[in-house]
């Protein structure tokens, strides 16, 4: 399993989605989910709507330059395919993908030829363009509601799986972590988390 930090390794609200966020779980090689927008023509980091002092996305993106870690770009705004290519090609970012966008400007990624995760959840049984999806963004709209066999089938499959852990909706996340805990060793499985040193502590432990 890879660890993602959601928004970031913040250890204060006020450090989410920031530099000093990115850098930090950078530093402990921890994969990055992100929020990206755009404003006056630029790709910036913004989870809500711009006001025009966000960081921009080309910074980040060269924090990334050869490292083998995963960012996740979540896109909150459509019409950003081009930009964000064109953005990813001046730098040797290894191991990224986009999701989130909305499901007709998902059509524009797939057409780059981008990477993108596909949503899965309890809700939603049967994701758009699976099979030209780079992998699955696996959530729940329900505390109680994450089919881990549903995870198991898709790995199975081939798939990348990337599970967004259950406090970045404000559910406890130890149920839902015992439950993958024998899927951890599987090298295509993700998880986005507020928690990255305890989950690899929790999913990197030996087992017994």
């Amino acid at each position: 399993m890879k660890v993602l930090s959601h928004r970031g390794y913040w250890k204060a609200v006020r450090e989410k989605n920031s530099i000093t966020a990115f850098a930090r779980s950078l530093e402990l090689e921890f994969g990055l989910e992100t929020d990206i927008r755009d404003c006056a023509g630029q790709l910036v980091i913004s989870h809500d709507l711009p006001l025009g002092d966000e960081a921009r996305l080309d910074p980040i993106i060269r924090m990334f330059h050869n490292r083998e870690v995963p960012l996740a770009l979540n896109i909150k705004a459509d019409g950003l395919a081009i930009p964000l290519k064109n953005a990813l090609g001046r730098c040797n970012v290894r191991d990224w993908f986009a999701f989130d966008m909305s499901i007709p400007d998902m059509r524009n990624y797939l057409n780059e030829q981008l990477p993108v995760f596909v949503r899965a959840s309890d809700v939603e049984q049967d994701p758009p363009w699976l099979e030209e999806a780079a992998g699955i963004w696996f959530d729940s709209f329900g505390a109680d509601n994450y089919d881990t066999r549903r995870i198991a089938e898709f790995l199975g499959n081939g798939r990348r799986v990337c599970v967004v852990s259950p406090e970045l909706h404000n559910w406890p996340h130890e149920p839902l972590w015992m439950k993958l805990k024998s899927l951890a060793r599987h090298p295509a499985l993700l998880l986005c988390t507020d928690y990255p040193e305890d989950a690899r502590r929790f999913f990197h432990a030996e087992q017994p």
